[in-house]
């Protein structure tokens, strides 16, 4: 089954090439846990898959979350509805009739949003140095 889903992406990317295959992946890893997070086997909103991803990528890469997503080409919250969408129709992924691309569109700001990637982070360091003056 990983190797049809790496084939149908490898399709889909040398179609639309805006995207690289690791945010396929780690979209169809985000829905699982959504799934998981919020005790359902099936049928996500947009909007629910797109905090869901927000949520898995902080805890993946933690304030590196938005650098990882753009390096894979995602920019906005938009990017993951064509991420979705492509797979829909590469049968990777079903829709309901109400889904649609305009689901995750501005669900959050990677820019304009401070914290929606953990810019608030920071790494606590110990000063162990001594003063030499004392």
């Amino acid at each position: 089954m990983k190797t049809d889903f790496n084939k149908k992406v490898s399709r889909i990317v040398e179609k639309d090439p805006r995207y690289k295959a690791d945010a396929y992946e780690f979209v169809m890893l985000a829905l699982t846990r959504t799934q998981k997070d919020l005790s359902r086997k099936g049928h996500v909103s947009g909007q629910e898959l797109v905090k869901g991803i927000r949520r898995f990528g902080m805890d993946q890469f933690g304030p590196l979350t938005k650098t990882v997503f753009n390096s894979w080409g995602v920019e906005k919250t938009a990017d993951f509805g064509a991420i979705v969408f492509n797979m829909i129709d590469h049968g990777l992924m079903s829709k309901n009739e109400s889904d649609s691309t305009e689901d995750f569109n501005d669900v959050y700001d990677f820019n304009r949003d401070l914290n929606v990637f953990g810019s608030d982070f920071r790494i606590e360091k110990k000063n162990e140095s001594k003063d030499i003056l004392s």
